[in-house]
């Protein structure tokens, strides 16, 4: 397989700045809000997004200091493989949060329900289409 090289876009501005005090889950953290800054060079990239209501944003565990193949989740129902759950201690250390957009300003987006520490580094961000992202 190739190895790939992932450079951040942007960064993820929020109130939290301890992991421990921080929400696991968006649908946690409801209300809470954060700035997503997009780097100049990417700014044309966010032509249309204030069209959506919700964006995924995919960004980097940086400040994960270890990967574990086996964790015990927060619903605390015992050890299991990384894959089945959501913990940050993960082989490529990306996380993926769905949170609510509430509007843009040039490169900057204003959203809510921020799960993630300041300073995270973005890697990407994607739009929530209902049709097509709910089961």
């Amino acid at each position: 397989m190739r190895e790939r090289t992932v450079t951040p876009i942007g960064v993820i501005h929020t109130p939290h700045s301890v992991s421990k005090d921080t929400p696991n889950q968006p649908s946690r953290a409801r209300g809470i809000p954060g700035r997503v800054e997009v780097l100049p060079e990417f700014e044309e990239g966010l032509d249309g997004v204030e069209r959506f209501p919700y964006v995924y944003l995919i960004f980097a565990f940086d400040r994960v200091d270890e990967t574990r193949l086996t964790v015990v989740p927060h619903s605390g129902d015992g050890p299991r493989g990384v894959f089945s759950t959501r913990s940050p201690r993960r082989p490529n250390s990306i996380g993926v949060s769905l949170v609510r957009l509430v509007g843009r300003e040039g490169r900057v987006l204003h959203v809510e329900d921020v799960d993630m520490l300041d300073g995270t580094p973005l890697l990407d961000i994607k739009p929530y289409v209902a049709d097509i992202d709910s089961r």
